[in-house]
């Protein structure tokens, strides 16, 4: 409301307007604005008399002074353009976020509800496994869904008839034409599920091994089960299964049984190959233990080794089984043939004190006796003899043809007082037969190979003279010896084989089968070559009542490194002796 007042104290009271408000354009007061439309109105006239004029001037001062604060000014437009700008940012930034979190609100959802089903799963999973039990049988869901009509459901829109808007939807089911059939085997239970279940083992998913069962090991055996050294086959595979029954009966080895598998190669080299073939393709054996004889140890060998086959505790001291270093999968329980000789030629030497020129060497003519007759050069060479004039005799495997070494041991300039024999039984009795008359004072010796007991009997059939006095070197201790290997082994003879004679290849079978038992426990479930050979190289100081540890190493794949001394008395017994 205007009063005359206000027009007349406008310029009294101008001062007090701030000075962008006073110069802005006023309609009423000539183009000036008295005051900010924000500040109280000015008291009109009807309130002042002309006698308080002064003093209400002065009060008007005071207030105004305190009400009539300058407005702060406006900004300039480039900073209102700056604002704009930050703002524009503002909502662009906001707006990413919430595309962001749009992005990866699904992938988040999906981890924190597998994480969550996943524990679900874990406690619901016995009573799963009952419902896939009970519906293995059943035809699955997916597939009575593919036998039955297929059909898709729509959603058409319709217009109403006036005014073309859409008004409500129909549902329309559409034939499919059928799917060919697909048979879907059921998924195999998840981990989880099955380490959930009762009872349940973690499951190993190994390789089949040959020769392993979940039931038994099967081991094989290639020797002569007929013809001339058919004894020594035979006693050796006597001497295994005594091992290997007594051990299945505490149980077998890590819950397996164990069995040997036969096959007759006749100690002839050129049946070897089919005999160890048949124990490969056909029984599917884990590997050979005791196989017999040095010639075909030259075809069995290699076979065995090209397939990295265990080839354990055969049944010869060759050299060709102890190379060096020594061939991976080849364990020798026995001491060597080089072993042998020369101990027997320090005892001719040292103890009977015979000449080496006095000693002459009955081998056979194959590996087997070139062997031998290795090991007695060996031993005649650090006694400084000369190996040149030491005389060597021979016949041909598998025959009792003696004659010419007869003769030829006639026609000796030397004289020959002792004969260190490397031969199979038989012709080691042949031998003893055609020349003990000849030389009444002749001290015969042989390596174990010859068969001590098989020997022992061939002598006594011919009479006690040409049993006693023979000596026979050993790898196991004496068979008539109290030592608790031996009760042992006599005990589970009698007890799985009653009737059968403890005899020293029986013994040696049953040692080195005891031997590759304690690998086999050793290496325990999870076996398979590799691990066993592992266990082999890493075997120390092993007791089993030798008189002697049996140990293995990587650089030492031979048990026994001792030999025994055995002479036969005038009954055909093997009494010990002494070596040294």
């Amino acid at each position: 409301m205007n009063s005359p007042f206000r027009e007349e104290q406008l310029s009294d009271h101008s001062k007090y307007i701030p000075k962008n408000h006073r110069e802005q354009n006023h309609p009423k007061t000539g183009g000036r604005q008295p005051y900010p439309s924000s500040a109280p109105t000015a008291p009109t006239s009807r309130n002042i008399s002309q006698g308080n004029r002064p003093q209400y001037q002065e009060q008007q001062s005071e207030e105004y002074l305190q009400w009539a604060e300058p407005a702060p000014p406006p900004l300039p437009l480039g900073d209102g353009s700056i604002s704009l700008v930050g703002r524009i940012a503002t909502v662009i930034g906001i707006a990413g976020i919430i595309a962001l979190l749009i992005i990866f609100a699904k992938p988040l959802s999906q981890t924190v509800r597998a994480f969550l089903n996943d524990d679900a799963q874990t406690s619901e999973a016995p009573a799963r496994r009952e419902a896939m039990l009970s519906t293995a049988a059943a035809p699955r869901g997916h597939d009575r869904e593919q036998q039955a009509p297929r059909s898709v459901t729509t959603s058409l829109p319709s217009r109403s008839a006036t005014s073309g808007a859409v008004v409500a939807a129909a549902t329309e089911t559409v034939p499919l034409a059928p799917q060919p059939q697909a048979t879907v085997a059921p998924p195999p239970p998840r981990a989880a599920e099955t380490a959930a279940l009762p009872g349940a083992q973690p499951e190993l998913k190994a390789m089949p091994v040959r020769g392993v069962t979940d039931a038994e090991i099967r081991f094989g055996i290639a020797a002569p089960f007929s013809g001339p050294a058919k004894e020594l086959g035979q006693n050796m595979k006597l001497g295994i299964e005594t091992a290997f029954r007594a051990a299945n009966a505490a149980g077998g080895v890590a819950g397996r049984q164990l069995k040997l598998l036969v096959a007759d190669d006749g100690y002839d080299p050129t049946r070897t190959p089919a005999a160890m073939k048949d124990l490969y393709d056909k029984d599917q054996v884990f590997g050979l233990v005791g196989n017999v004889g040095t010639p075909t140890a030259v075809v069995s060998l290699p076979f065995a080794l090209d397939r990295k086959m265990l080839f354990f505790g055969a049944f010869t001291g060759a050299g060709l089984l102890r190379s060096d270093p020594p061939d991976r999968y080849v364990f020798n329980y026995r001491a060597s043939y080089a072993e042998e000789t020369e101990a027997i030629v320090h005892y001719l030497v040292r103890v009977r004190h015979i000449k080496p020129t006095q000693i002459a060497i009955f081998a056979q003519s194959d590996a087997y006796g070139d062997a031998g007759v290795a090991g007695v050069m060996k031993a005649m060479r650090q006694l400084s003899a000369d190996n040149a004039k030491v005389l060597r005799l021979g016949y041909e495997r598998n025959t009792v043809a003696v004659e010419d070494a007869v003769s030829q041991l006639q026609k000796s300039r030397i004289p020959i007082k002792a004969v260190i024999m490397v031969p199979t039984y038989r012709a080691a009795a042949r031998f003893i037969e055609k020349t003990r008359d000849l030389y009444p004072d002749m001290i015969y010796t042989s390596v174990s190979f010859v068969g001590s007991t098989a020997l022992a009997n061939e002598l006594m059939l011919l009479g006690k003279r040409y049993a006693s006095g023979v000596i026979v070197t050993q790898v196991v201790p004496v068979v008539d010896g109290h030592s608790t290997l031996v009760l042992n082994y006599k005990s589970a003879l009698a007890k799985y084989f009653p009737g059968e004679t403890p005899d020293y290849v029986s013994l040696e079978g049953y040692v080195t089968a005891n031997v590759l038992i304690a690998g086999l426990q050793r290496t325990g479930r999870q076996l398979d070559t590799e691990k066993l050979v592992d266990t082999f190289e890493n075997l120390r100081n092993l007791d089993i009542g030798l008189g002697t540890p049996v140990s293995y190493g990587r650089s030492e794949h031979q048990a026994v490194h001792k030999v025994w001394g055995s002479q036969l008395d005038e009954n055909g017994h093997y009494q010990p002796i002494d070596l040294q």
